[in-house]
């Protein structure tokens, strides 16, 4: 596997494989578990993170790179083989998440900075060493009729460019994630708010990329979609894609090798269907593909639920759900496919 961070880019979004997110924070996890009625202990996270990393046709055929928590990235299987380990085995590539949340930002009500970047040249250091080669950091924005702030996006950008020029220094492929949230109300949050939103916040993180002097050919972009807020939804699956299309020509250098989603909220089918038809539009200059965690996770934990016995019902979900978005990422997804499964 080669170690230039160009390569590793190209790795991790080409083939109709995508990136599994499994980075859920400890807070995270816990209200995932509470949901199956399962206690979350070091324990209950391992067995589960095992049932999806030793899904052997999903990781071979599906997942390019695995985004993990930092317990996971140096965590072990029940059997004592590092998960990194089981993770390169399948061909694909460990990633960590690399910030430290998002918190409230000082005379910006209602909007956050996300934090993590104290001492983070040397964190990066010890996760190359333990088999990390891409990372991920999220900046969160809101958006609502006044909402976002120009301040809090230049804040968000420098934040996300000072991260991925450091783990570009570390051998490591940024992945840059400025999510605008799909939280907004009804009135407050369409479409074409979410486009002006998106579009504004994606010029300035790339101006700030710039003068970072972060390397596009040796970073990943993660974006949200075009679409209206959850709570405001009308646009149809044709509208999504047509509109985020439009706003990430418009803002994203050709240079940047992949764009991988987050699905953002949205359903499991949702994020797949949207992801599928973006892809059909066809000449995109960039590989378009998916990091996803519920849309990923979500059936395969339900049937899991904790049990021994249901792993491989877990992991048969799990397969089917990476497949479904393998599909999307080459444009070729079909609704009927989920009725056939």
């Amino acid at each position: 596997m080669s170690e230039r961070v160009e390569d590793i880019a190209v790795q991790m979004v080409t083939g109709g494989r995508g990136l599994l997110a499994a980075d859920e924070s400890t807070s995270t996890i816990k209200k995932r578990f509470d949901a199956i009625n399962l206690e979350s202990t070091e324990t209950s996270r391992r067995d589960y993170r095992e049932m999806l990393f030793r899904s052997d046709e999903a990781m071979k055929k599906y997942i390019s790179g695995v985004i993990l928590f930092e317990e996971t990235l140096f965590q072990k299987a029940a059997d004592g083989t590092p998960f990194v380990d089981i993770i390169r085995a399948a061909g694909a590539i460990p990633g960590i998440k690399v910030d430290t949340g998002a918190k409230p930002m000082a005379k910006y009500p209602a909007e956050t900075i996300t934090e993590g970047l104290d001492g983070l040249g040397e964190r990066l250091a010890r996760y190359y060493e333990a088999g990390a080669r891409f990372a991920k950091w999220r900046g969160v924005i809101a958006i609502s009729s006044t909402l976002p702030t120009r301040g809090s996006v230049r804040a968000n950008a420098q934040a996300l460019a000072r991260y991925a020029a450091l783990c570009q220094e570390a051998g490591i492929v940024p992945i840059v994630e400025p999510e605008c949230l799909m939280d907004g109300k009804p009135g407050d949050h369409n479409i074409d708010r979410c486009a002006e939103v998106t579009e504004f916040t994606l010029r300035i993180v790339f101006e700030e990329l710039a003068d970072a002097r972060v390397n596009l050919e040796g970073m990943i972009l993660k974006p949200n979609m075009v679409i209206d807020g959850k709570n405001a939804r009308k646009a149809s699956v044709a509208e999504v894609a047509e509109r985020t299309v439009k706003v990430l020509k418009a803002t994203v250098p050709s240079a940047v090798p992949g764009i991988a989603f987050l699905s953002g909220g949205q359903t499991t089918e949702e994020a797949t269907a949207h992801l599928s038809a973006i892809n059909a539009t066809g000449g995109l200059p960039w590989f378009v593909t998916f990091s996803y965690g519920r849309a990923l996770q979500d059936s395969a934990l339900k049937a899991w639920s904790g049990k021994q016995e249901n792993v491989a019902a877990g992991q048969c979900e799990f397969t089917h759900r990476a497949e479904m978005n393998s599909l999307a990422a080459k444009g070729n997804w079909k609704k009927d496919l989920e009725k056939a499964a």
